[in-house]
């Protein structure tokens, strides 16, 4: 017995203690420059430490409208594609588990009876082991382990850290998919918000064109408008029209994107009913970014531990190439009766090691090898692929943030001038002083001015999500 134990645990020690046959990993160079680009459309560089405060920053700080922040709160209980990324993550757990578990013994216990009769008669015993003529009962109970491999090589080693670093990499997705969410919710909501807007102001307008229309009809009847005129401002009060029956159906369809977002139908005091002119989000917002920044990003994270689960799987096919060893082992005790299971002197055990060398597999081992090694380059494409998309997220948002001021306010000034303008026209067409051409034209460019000038808000405000979800926000 003694000696038996001895050999277990040195044998444990032994496959517990191997290295494994995986190549070293070392991170790859990332394949783009050392910070973000800088020039004419970009805004001016932060600090380092003050862009990875940004990522930092926890949503609900981020986003300053309290309904917004309620609305992102839900989604983060209720959203159906969060969910099912948790679970990915709990399937991924369990079968690292599973997987670790390979790396010790599976202990067992047993236990049997043997009831035999032969025609030569009963074997004398005491204790009732013969309970008749010819009657044998015979008890056991043991316990043992079947079939352990002892990982000298570190195959088992090598899957259990494969494994490991997919349940690293599910975390990281189900990371990204809530960082996605909450970008997502935002833009919805914004989006949401504009269309509103933009119903209203087209409300409006379909009334003022109405007026224009009853206007121009009742100079045509006095003779004074032309039919021409009559129906150029019909046609502009129909385009109206149709402009409000689209944007009705716009808004209903946004709110329907927001539930679906939100996992839950949410209630209309969580709804926006216009862009805030003071934004959504906080004003601190960097500038030129360092790359080593990107790497804080989840689902570049999540690439790279496929990377490091593939590189230790190069490990696993090469411990095939050598001998495999098992051991099935197992210590109990046997005796004639029941009653005689545990005197002394019942005591038994086996050890069975055995090992398996490939000899000829045609190639199996090879190719296995060759596989890993493939799929191992693929990921190091695939990390340096999602750095590289990354990279040119961050860049075109910071892009987009460093002219969107200048644009909003230009787009600002047109619109003005053209309400201006548009004012002036109607007012020398009621009186008489123009004809209706002039009004006709300022009607249309006050109309496109106004709903551009929107669209540039939304813009604004959702670049401000996206440079915020590009750097990694809203894991917090």
């Amino acid at each position: 017995m003694t000696a038996l134990r001895k050999s277990l645990f040195l044998t444990m020690t032994l496959g517990l203690g191997a290295c494994t046959m995986a190549p070293h990993y070392d991170r790859p160079v990332m394949p783009v420059p050392v910070a973000t680009p800088t020039g004419p459309a970009y805004p001016a560089a932060t600090g380092a430490g003050e862009a990875a405060g940004f990522a930092d920053t926890h949503w609900s700080d981020f986003f300053t409208e309290p309904r917004l922040r309620e609305v992102i709160r839900l989604s983060l209980v209720h959203n159906r594609d969060l969910r099912l990324a948790l679970a990915n993550v709990e399937q991924a757990r369990a079968q690292y588990r599973v997987q670790r578990a390979d790396l010790l013994p599976a202990v067992a216990a047993s236990g049997g009876a043997t009831y035999q009769k032969s025609p030569f008669g009963a074997v004398g015993g005491t204790g009732g082991a013969a309970t008749g003529a010819g009657r044998l009962d015979i008890y056991t109970a043991q316990v043992g382990v079947s079939a352990w491999e002892i990982d000298l090589f570190g195959r088992v080693r090598s899957l259990t850290k494969a494994a490991q670093e997919q349940f690293f990499s599910a975390e990281e997705n189900r990371n990204a998919a809530q960082s996605t969410l909450v970008a997502e919710v935002a833009t919805a909501w914004l989006t949401m918000a504009a269309d509103q807007e933009r119903l209203r102001f087209t409300r409006d307008t379909e009334t003022a064109f109405r007026r224009t229309l009853d206007l121009t009809t009742a100079r045509f009847r006095a003779g004074v408008a032309s039919e021409l005129d009559v129906r150029q401002a019909r046609t502009s009060h129909d385009q109206a029209r149709a402009d409000t029956a689209q944007l009705t159906t716009q808004v209903a369809q946004d709110q329907n994107a927001l539930n679906l977002l939100a996992g839950t139908t949410l209630e209309a005091a969580l709804l926006p009913e216009e862009l805030s002119g003071t934004g959504v989000t906080i004003d601190r917002l960097p500038g030129e970014l360092p790359s080593e920044i990107l790497l804080r990003r989840p689902d570049i994270a999540a690439a790279e531990h496929q990377l490091i689960a593939a590189n230790a799987n190069i490990g696993a096919a090469r411990a095939a190439f050598f001998p495999k060893i098992s051991l099935t082992a197992a210590f109990g005790t046997i005796g004639l009766g029941l009653s005689n299971l545990f005197s002394s002197g019942s005591e038994q055990w086996s050890a069975a090691p055995s090992a398996t060398l490939p000899i000829f597999d045609y190639g199996k081992n090879a190719g296995n090898l060759r596989y890993a090694k493939a799929t191992r380059d693929a990921m190091v494409a695939t990390y340096e692929k999602t750095i590289q998309t990354a990279f040119r997220e961050v860049a075109d948002a910071l892009a987009r943030r460093g002219t969107i001021d200048a644009q909003l306010e230009a787009q600002t000034s047109l619109r003005d001038n053209a309400l201006g303008a548009y004012r002036l026209s109607e007012a020398r067409f009621a009186k008489g002083v123009d004809g209706f051409l002039g009004t006709l034209d300022s009607q249309r460019s006050y109309y496109s001015a106004e709903q551009i000038l929107v669209t540039m808000r939304l813009v604004r405000e959702t670049n401000a999500v996206e440079i915020y979800r590009t750097v990694g926000g809203g894991l917090n």
